[in-house]
């Protein structure tokens, strides 16, 4: 459960892991607009279909965590990169 409205921020880092099937995943770093705070998630927290990954710099909406009010949640990709130019 989320809490209260969503929120817009900016991808700032992503601090790998080591976890994952291929000892990749980790956590990203997004800064809040509103309030310049720092909340943390992972790709698990990322909603869209196919593969979930989001760059440094890229903007999101987010909600903040019920349950920990250091981590987001339900985070969606706001500007939508061309898949050309994001595969290469």
């Amino acid at each position: 459960m989320s809490s209260g409205e969503p929120r817009h921020g900016t991808i700032v880092d992503r601090r790998p892991s080591g976890g994952g099937v291929s000892g990749s995943q980790g956590s990203y770093i997004v800064r809040d607009d509103a309030d310049e705070r720092y909340y943390s998630f992972d790709y698990r927290q990322i909603v869209t279909e196919g593969f979930r990954t989001i760059r440094t710099g890229e903007r999101v909406r987010f909600h903040i965590s019920a349950v920990s009010h250091d981590r987001a949640e339900f985070v969606i990709r706001l500007d939508q990169p061309d898949p050309v130019e994001y595969y290469r």
